[in-house]
């Protein structure tokens, strides 16, 4: 054994203990997060009585009912239409996101900073601020107890946290491939469309999935814009839920399983872009 792989040996051995903290610090986190979800799938195929008695034993029958009952009892109708929501607001946001950080990346003057510094400013904008403002304004125009009193709040105030990201990426595009492509024919779309969004495929990803997360699991404006309970969503759809089955905690928790399982499914499958997207975000611009 030479001396150098001893050395070698000996420098992975100390960075390995220099990791350990951070393991450790993960390995709580990470307990700390599945100990609800764990709960919480093994109530949703308890009885009532089960989860009163023994929380944390595990069911003595699995009720796969208690999924029946939930879906049957409201929590379709409300998954159809924060489905609906959910995938409209999300391609909303990115495709006007998109064009936006497009239009700042290609036009660099006093306009396109303008556009930037209101970017910024609407992140710091909580929703709960314009509540009223915009239920007036909605009322206007009509939309109140309609989808759209949801999916147009959702695209606004996702929009800026989606034209930081998207332009971030937009502008480390190198310019050799757009004068190409403009060389080659490409009009103004074209070239968003075949040189621009190919690239930036993981940040436009991060942008949708972020925007389907708070699409999906919005619940204020989902209780004050929308009346009727055929309209309403997931989170809003499980209050008057909890009420209307506040003895069965086995079928409401069901419910909760539901509402949650989309959201993290779509994470797991997107992880990889997500990641990507975020890393890509933060040191390019």
């Amino acid at each position: 054994m030479t001396t150098s792989t001893i050395v070698g040996g000996r420098m992975r051995t100390a960075d390995h203990l220099r990791q350990t903290p951070v393991y450790l610090v993960l390995a709580v986190y990470a307990v700390v997060v599945a100990v609800p979800l764990v709960w919480m799938v093994m109530s949703s195929f308890k009885t009532s009585a089960d989860i009163r008695q023994s929380p944390w034993a595990p069911p003595t029958t699995w009720l796969v009912s208690n999924y029946v009952n939930a879906w049957d009892r409201g929590i379709s109708d409300y998954f159809v239409n924060s489905v609906i929501v959910t995938i409209v607001s999300t391609v909303g946001t990115v495709l006007i996101a998109a064009l936006c950080a497009y239009g700042m990346t290609r036009i660099s003057n006093r306009l396109s900073s303008i556009v930037l510094v209101l970017a910024i400013g609407g992140l710091v904008v909580a929703p709960q601020v314009s509540l009223i403002p915009l239920y007036r304004l909605l009322d206007t125009l009509g939309l109140l107890n309609t989808l759209w009193a949801m999916i147009l709040p959702y695209i606004a105030f996702r929009l800026p946290m989606a034209i930081i990201l998207i332009r971030s990426v937009f502008i480390g595009v190198p310019k050799e491939l757009v004068d190409a492509a403009i060389i080659d024919g490409c009009s103004s779309l074209q070239v968003l469309r075949n040189v621009y969004l190919p690239i930036s495929k993981s940040v436009l990803m991060t942008a949708g999935v972020l925007t389907a997360y708070f699409a999906w699991n919005e619940f204020l404006f989902a209780i004050v814009y929308v009346d009727s309970d055929e309209l309403r969503t997931i989170p809003a759809g499980l209050m008057s839920f909890r009420d209307a089955l506040s003895t069965d905690w086995g079928v409401l928790i069901a419910g909760l399983v539901i509402a949650a399982l989309p959201i993290i499914v779509l994470f797991i499958f997107l992880q990889r872009y997500f990641v990507a997207g975020i890393t890509a975000g933060s040191w390019k611009g």
